[in-house]
């Protein structure tokens, strides 16, 4: 099975379909379909099912996917590992990074890297903190800047860059606005839009009220911060967002329960990293 059949036959999975895998791949869409024939005769199994233009994966291709996916990360793996020895800082670094660090944290490093490391390529990808993690998990990216967790997998390995707090916060004209210290039982008695209870940040923020005993009403929820402070500044309800998203906002001053999200990076403890991911990790630890 050779390197190029085996990542058409992923992007096809992938994209669940030969043209925009073509796109993707910058190939025609009939040099894809060569690739794919090419490991179906070398399998001599049938690996995708086409019916009525849906591209789905038959079983013998479901069976092939993960093993396809683990040769092809062994052998970037290995093609960086050799470039590596030169010490060299160059080839592909791939990054997932969470939508709210990528807005308000990353884009000053990430312009000094490109900048100090012209060699490198970033292969960024935005995504939900806990969606990275998984990234990471599975290989697909070498190292994750994201909230972190709160348990840790044994096979990753987490170091905080940043304590992000987290603000009570409602429009100005709310009626909590009033209170002179409002507690969290007075909180409860309002709607609130948090993050989903499928994020650290939700989870975190809902562990603090569960913790005191005091229920929430059935929370509007996002897993958009920035939609958030947009949904309370408009009035919908209070919520906890970073200081950097609060404007516009009332900030409800009081003796409650100080809580923070730790954000920072990522990587698999059994993944040997490359150069560009040494250096950058370096340069996040500079902040």
């Amino acid at each position: 099975m050779d390197n190029h059949s085996l990542k058409a036959f992923v992007t096809v999975a992938n994209c669940a379909s030969f043209s925009d895998a073509a796109e993707q791949l910058h190939l025609t869409q009939s040099a894809v379909s060569k690739r794919i024939a090419n490991l179906e005769h070398q399998t001599g199994k049938k690996l995708f099912d086409r019916i009525a233009r849906q591209v789905t994966l038959t079983e013998a291709g479901n069976a092939l996917l993960p093993r396809a996916q683990h040769i092809l990360q062994e052998y970037a793996a290995a093609v960086q590992a050799i470039n590596d020895l030169s010490g060299n800082i160059n080839g592909t670094l791939h990054l997932a990074i969470s939508h709210h660090l990528g807005l308000h944290r990353l884009p000053p490093i990430l312009k000094a890297f490109a900048r100090q490391y012209p060699e490198v390529v970033l292969d960024i990808e935005f995504m939900d903190s806990e969606k990275a993690y998984e990234q990471v998990l599975q290989g697909k990216s070498e190292v994750a800047v994201i909230t972190l967790a709160l348990e840790q997998h044994p096979n990753i390995y987490s170091q905080k860059i940043w304590t992000d707090p987290l603000k009570f916060i409602c429009a100005p004209d709310h009626a909590l606005a009033k209170i002179k210290q409002p507690d969290l039982k007075d909180l409860a008695n309002y709607p609130v839009i948090l993050p989903g209870i499928n994020t650290y940040t939700g989870r975190i923020i809902q562990t603090l009220f569960e913790t005191q005993g005091v229920p929430l009403k059935a929370p509007m929820s996002t897993n958009f911060l920035e939609t958030i402070s947009t949904m309370v500044e408009i009035g919908l309800g209070w919520s906890m967002l970073p200081e950097t998203l609060i404007k516009n906002l009332h900030v409800m001053p009081s003796e409650m329960t100080q809580i923070a999200r730790k954000l920072g990076y990522i990587h698999h403890t059994k993944r040997s990293l490359s150069n560009a991911a040494v250096a950058f990790i370096r340069m996040l630890e500079q902040q």
